[in-house]
């Protein structure tokens, strides 16, 4: 697409895009997630990395690499398959099981890569230390570009048990509430 990838793309013009569009750019990534779920797909490698933006920047979700279609919600890869540590959520981590909810923690690294204008999510640390830090409750900081609604939404999405994450339809709905509210102001 026109403007390649959604990392790239954050990191060289974060500084000219504005609130509702980088929030156009989440709900974007939420409604291509939430196809996904309603098909019975898991991502499993959601990240802003695996998102391209067209001309207008919309925003698709892309790089289906890792994709499994699921018929009870779940995929347990086999030990010593590779996964994305930073982005994954404490049971992918521990036990390598896959659901929509392991995709719904994704997707909030995602949106704290867009509010962080493209940064690394725990930024120095290594792969062992994440798992450590997220098993202990440790979780991503709320980035300066981001209201205290936005990140209540990514909190959500960073819920210890899959059960307690949102589903991406009630996500949706989430941001674009808050997307009407703020083009209103």
């Amino acid at each position: 697409m026109e403007n390649g990838c959604l990392l790239h793309f954050l990191r060289q013009h974060s500084r000219t895009l504005g609130h509702v569009q980088l929030l156009f750019m989440c709900q974007d990534v939420c409604e291509g997630m939430e196809y996904l779920e309603q098909n019975s797909f898991i991502h499993r490698d959601l990240a802003a990395r695996n998102c391209l933006v067209n001309e207008r920047n919309v925003v698709k979700v892309c790089d289906f690499g890792m994709t499994r279609y699921v018929l009870d919600n779940q995929y347990t890869s086999s030990m010593g398959s590779r996964f994305p540590v930073k982005w994954s959520p404490p049971e992918v981590l521990h036990f390598n099981k896959f659901s929509n909810k392991s995709d719904v923690w994704s997707f909030g690294v995602l949106m704290w890569e867009v509010f962080s204008e493209g940064k690394t999510p725990f930024e120095n640390r290594s792969n062992l230390e994440v798992v450590e830090e997220v098993t202990q409750g440790g979780r991503l900081y709320r980035p300066h570009r981001a209201s205290a609604h936005i990140y209540n939404i990514m909190f959500h999405c960073w819920h210890e048990r899959p059960h307690g994450r949102p589903p991406f339809s009630e996500l949706l709905q989430n941001i674009r509430q808050i997307t009407e509210e703020e083009t209103d102001t």
